[in-house]
């Protein structure tokens, strides 16, 4: 069985199958904040879409992150690490991405066990 969430013509937010869940890429809704707060608005939004899933944080197995500027990694990772759960840090890849408007600094795809 296949379970979607937030499904609008283009794409689901969340896809559960197998007992995995999927999230499409998080984005911030306030766009004047700075890498750290457009990370803590996505994280917020992960957290969200993953309760809606029946999952968490500390279940994440994987995240890819998306910099539009690698020189913020460390202001990324000021967030980052204080929403990580200790002792449950997932398999992650950050890199620098031409993201879809100037105004984005950040884009995280998170992918978790139910």
């Amino acid at each position: 069985m296949i379970q979607r969430f937030g499904t609008g013509e283009r794409m689901s937010e969340a896809v559960v199958h197998n007992g995995t869940v999927y999230l499409a890429g998080q984005v911030a809704g306030d766009l004047t904040q700075g890498v750290e707060g457009q990370t803590k608005q996505v994280l917020a939004a992960v957290d969200g879409l993953l309760a809606q899933a029946g999952s968490d944080k500390s279940k994440v197995l994987r995240a890819e992150i998306f910099l539009a500027d690698v020189k913020d990694f460390a202001e990324m990772n000021l967030a980052w690490d204080a929403w990580v759960p200790a002792g449950a840090a997932p398999a992650r890849a950050t890199v620098e991405a031409q993201l879809y408007r100037p105004e984005v600094l950040v884009e995280i795809i998170v992918t978790a066990a139910l």
